[in-house]
């Protein structure tokens, strides 16, 4: 399926718009002749770019994205990290955190810099792009997909004409507290699924309690079916299975469970 067909009106959770969004969260990590050449194959005919650099002692070195318009839907998909720099800086509670969208709760400092960004740049795509009333979409791996999901509650809480109509991410770290979770699970409930592959070990960080997640998980298990629910103790055992999959390695498991390709093969078995 190297041609993936995004539905501009899809609603809950849609296996084929899951794997549809994880392609396109894929190809954030591409230069941008292949993000052009790819999107204007997926009937996606304008592009823009969304690029910042950042100087020491920031631990990332830049934030990046692109934006793509058809005539019927509009998605963001931001760009990741490597997943070791990425945990080790989630991990360093020194820092404090940032107010939330219109003061509603905290971020992660990390998270709230390197979307402040490329945001501007972000807004003004979606809104020069959105000529026709297009749907308006979000998704990201790893830190991609926490920057999709909070450039996503930045829109519907100080632009609400750009509320998102859905927002798919992948290996998602923690990234604000409860206040902005709950506020943004009661605004966006049924349009955001964070997507998370057995063992991965980014959506582990940043520590709790002060970091949590948005709801609507979709769990992929070790075998590799999308559950929407699972008993703690059964997911516990199933995590298990993971790690004992390769007993060679069991330690990396949770690094292999992040890659992108991972989440990718994995959604593409479920499509019905």
């Amino acid at each position: 399926m190297s041609a993936p067909t995004l539905n501009h009106l899809a609603s809950g959770y849609d296996a084929r718009q899951a794997y549809c969004m994880a392609k396109a969260a894929e190809l954030a990590y591409g230069d941008r002749e292949e993000i052009e050449a790819t999107a204007g194959e997926w009937g996606f005919d304008r592009v823009r770019h969304h690029h910042s650099t950042f100087k020491p002692p920031f631990a990332l070195s830049d934030t990046q994205a692109y934006t793509m318009a058809s005539p019927t839907m509009i998605v963001t998909a931001f760009r990741g990290t490597e997943p070791l720099q990425l945990r080790d800086w989630l991990s360093d509670a020194t820092v404090p955190p940032w107010p939330g969208p219109a003061k509603r709760g905290l971020v992660h400092y990390g998270f709230a810099e390197a979307l402040r960004a490329v945001s501007p740049s972000v807004v003004a795509a979606v809104q020069e792009l959105r000529d026709a009333e297009q749907t308006v979409w979000f998704t990201g791996h790893s830190l991609g997909g926490a920057l999709a999901m909070l450039a996503a509650a930045w829109l519907h809480f100080e632009k609400p004409e750009l509320t998102a109509h859905g927002i798919y991410t992948f290996g998602q770290p923690r990234t604000c507290n409860t206040a902005l979770a709950k506020a943004y699970d009661q605004a966006l409930a049924g349009r955001t699924f964070r997507v998370v592959n057995n063992n991965d070990i980014v959506a582990q960080v940043p520590p709790g309690p002060v970091f949590r997640h948005v709801a609507e998980l979709r769990y992929i298990d070790s075998s590799g079916k999308v559950r929407d629910s699972m008993p703690r103790v059964s997911k516990l055992l199933d995590r298990a299975r993971g790690l004992a999959a390769d007993p060679f390695a069991p330690a990396s498991d949770g690094m292999r469970d992040h890659l992108m390709k991972a989440y990718v093969a994995a959604l593409e078995k479920n499509l019905p």
